[in-house]
Order: structure tokens, then sequence, then C-alpha cells
């Protein structure tokens, strides 16, 4: 991190490299958070009887209101002390995180991860909009690696931490507990981060002072928005849906234990995603010095690769989690390129003042698809269960085999993926024309 130089007026090399640390600490943490119920997810379901539709609506209750509450805070974003933000925001997740843990009930342990959801909205849209002003874009892609990062390393470190303390201790309480420490230690660090000035450049005349409903509109008359709006969609539906079921998967298919399931994943999602992060960010900038679509094709690529990758790890024989995880831990390093490269191709085609809000929309509307596709895809795996059970098959081999037959809808849609990340590719280059023009 102490490789960037700072564009920001009044910010030294070492406030920069502590508030990218910072930001980092924060997604890290954000992310680890969000998957220790995907870790300890058999637990849960196995204390209260639930369904694979129910287990898969605790992921949606945070998505969803993590989508609903986005619209404010990337106005805040724009607009107010990005610091203070942050600071209040990772706060409350953390105390729902701890609260989820002490719930008595799945309708209690429901509403505090929709709690837990509302926090974390406040991280994406104002953490993006202070890179965007901390560094320029021949550089941008890199530094949002560096905070992505925290992505693939908080899922890995969740997998991990949350599956030994869950083999340790029979229970899936202890590990909300030791999730949510780390939280309010952070929102102190972030208290202390500069905030530079908002970037002048490329800012429309009465932009500043537009109303959200102004703002949105102006987001979305951009056509390359659209498609990276419905790329986000699809992308997140097929990691949420992987990362809310592998566990489960290795256990019922493969027959491993919770502990060696979440090594896997910790292995995966972690030392994969966090390869694919790195490449992304640094050949992202690389691609973007060949045309304003350079970093849009270099998702495609990544997509491409990614769609035969998954369904080659759900062709492996049953047992074999060593070959499903090495197909997956490609797949995954390969659709992790997106990160790097789509949220910086969003800062290029929004104008400084309404990059806040642009986040916001996007995540709004992807995670809205993402709830409902959440739901229907644990209806999918118990209808599939169903449909197994009634060949007299017993029930554990049901619910093992439902899961696997609706988990190859997951390459299906990343196949998808693949035509709308090229079709936003080739309008880019029009749209990002059309900002420089506005800018003048």
């Amino acid at each position: 991190m102490a490789s960037f130089s700072t564009p920001a007026d009044g910010l030294g090399r070492g406030k920069l490299s502590y508030a990218l640390a910072v930001l980092f600490g924060l997604n890290f943490m954000n992310f680890y958070d969000r998957q220790v119920i995907g870790a300890v997810g058999e637990k849960i379901k196995a204390e209260w009887q639930l369904s694979d539709g129910q287990l898969g609506s605790l992921t949606t209750a945070f998505v969803l209101l993590y989508a609903l509450v986005g619209i404010p805070f990337g106005r805040l974003a724009d607009t107010g002390t990005r610091r203070l933000v942050l600071s209040r925001g990772v706060a409350v997740w953390s105390a729902f995180t701890a609260l989820s843990g002490a719930a008595g009930s799945f309708v209690t342990h429901f509403l505090c991860r929709m709690g837990v959801g509302v926090g974390e909205a406040s991280l994406a849209p104002t953490a993006n909009s202070l890179i965007a002003d901390l560094f320029p874009p021949a550089r941008r892609a890199r530094a949002i690696s560096v905070f992505m990062l925290g992505l693939p390393l908080g899922l890995g470190a969740s997998y991990l931490i949350s599956g030994l303390i869950a083999q340790a201790t029979g229970g899936w309480r202890p590990a909300l507990y030791v999730a949510a420490a780390p939280g309010f230690v952070l929102a102190i660090l972030a208290l202390f981060i500069t905030e530079p000035p908002r970037t002048a450049s490329s800012v429309p005349d009465g932009a500043r002072h537009e109303s959200t409903a102004q703002s949105i509109r102006a987001i979305l008359q951009i056509p390359t928005m659209w498609w990276i709006i419905a790329s986000g969609a699809l992308m997140n539906l097929v990691m949420y849906s992987v990362g809310a079921f592998s566990t489960s998967f290795y256990i019922r298919y493969h027959g491993l234990d919770i502990d060696y399931a979440n090594r896997y994943n910790a292995l995966v999602f972690g030392v994969g995603g966090g390869i694919g992060i790195v490449v992304g960010g640094w050949f992202g900038d690389r691609a973007g010095r060949r045309g304003p679509s350079g970093r849009l094709q270099l998702a495609t690529l990544g997509s491409l690769i990614a769609a035969p990758m998954l369904w080659l790890a759900l062709e492996q024989i049953r047992g074999d989690a060593r070959g499903f995880a090495g197909y997956l831990f490609v797949a995954v390093l390969a659709i992790y390129l997106y990160y790097s490269t789509v949220y910086a191709a969003i800062h290029d085609l929004v104008p400084a003042s309404r990059r806040g809000m642009a986040m916001s929309v996007y995540f709004f509307v992807f995670y809205i698809f993402t709830a409902i596709g959440l739901v229907l895809f644990g209806r999918l795996s118990d209808a599939m269960a169903a449909r197994a059970l009634a060949t007299g098959v017993s029930a554990a081999e049901s619910r093992a085999l439902g899961l696997h037959d609706a988990m190859y809808v997951m390459p299906l849609f990343c196949a998808a993926l693949v035509v709308v990340l090229y079709v936003a590719s080739r309008t880019a280059v029009r749209d990002i024309k059309r900002v420089a023009l506005l800018a003048t």
C-alpha cells in the first residue's frame, strides 16, 4: 500500500496508507461477518429444524435490508462526512452480529441478520467514494483491489475460524461472538481517517446540489450502467449461492465434517479469490490503458473461464471433495477478476459527485435480485430433494442429491454473465466519451 502515491491535496503517503489499511480491515470484517452463517449453517439448520429455503432466507434477510438502505447511504457518501458514516456503520453491524448469536429463535435471528445488513450497507458506497477521491484513474483498480482483498480473505478466514469454533464447541453461537468483536475496534480506527477533498473534475453543473431522485435518474441514463447492474445481479447470485451452501454441499454430498468442509472453502475463497482480486487490480489498470472498455473485457474473460469450471466442479464423482474444490478454485479465481475491474469501470463512467450514489444503485438492484434468487435457490434444492426422496433414497441422501442438482443453475447464470459483460464492454466506449463531454 505504501507504493501508492497520493493525488489528493494535503494527504501524505502515511495518511493514504492508513486510510487504505482501515478500509481493507472494514471490508475484511464485512465479508467475514456475512459468511459466518454459511460456515455454520448446518448447525443452525439442525438446531431449529430448518429447510434449505429457510436457511437461504437468513442470507436473504441480510441482503434485502442491505439493498433497501443502500440508497440513503449512497447519498451520505456523496454529501456527508465519510469517516463518521463508516464508524457508525461498523458499530451497528457488529452489535447486531453479537445479538444474532444470542437469538433464542429463528425469527429473532432472522431480524438480527436484517440489522447486520443495515450496518454493512454503509461500507461499499462510502469506501468506494473515498478511494475514487484518493487515487487517479490510472491506479484506481489496484487501489480497489487492495480494498476488495478483504472479500476473499474475509471469506476464507470466516470459513476457517468459524468452522474450527463450531467443531470445537459443537455449536454455532460462539462463532458469531468472535465475528462481532473486531468491528468495535475498527469503528474507533475509522474516526482517524483523513477525509480527502472530493474530486472537482468530471462534475456537471448543478450536480453537487441535485436531489437523490435527480442523481439516480442521471446514473440510469448511462446505458452501460444498466448492463453493469445486470452483471452484478448475476455475479452475486452465483457467488452468494455458492457461499451460502458450499459448506453444506461438502458435508452432505462429499461426506466431510464441518471443519474440513470449511478448510476447503477457506482455500478456495481465501487463496483463489485473493489471487483473482490482485490479478484483476493489476491487469485491470493495464487493460484500462488500451481503452475505456478494457476493464470490462477482462471481467468478461474471467467469467468465460469460470462458467465451465463451475460445471466441471459439479461433475466430480461423489466423495471427490478435492476434485470439486480444485475446479471451484479456478472458477473463483477467474470470476473474482470482476470486482477490481467492474468497480473501477463504474468510477470511469460516473462523475465524481455521483459515485457513492452509483454504487448504491448498483448494489440496490443486484441485492434485490440476489435476495429473491437465494430464496428460490433454497426452494429449488428442497424440491430436488423431494424428487429424490420419491425414488426411495433416505432423507439424508435426498438432501445431498437435491442440493447437488440445484447447484447446476450456477454455471448457467455464469454463462449469462459472460454475455452481459461483453455487451457492457461494447457500450462503455460511447458512454465514457459522453461523461468527458459533460465535464467540458
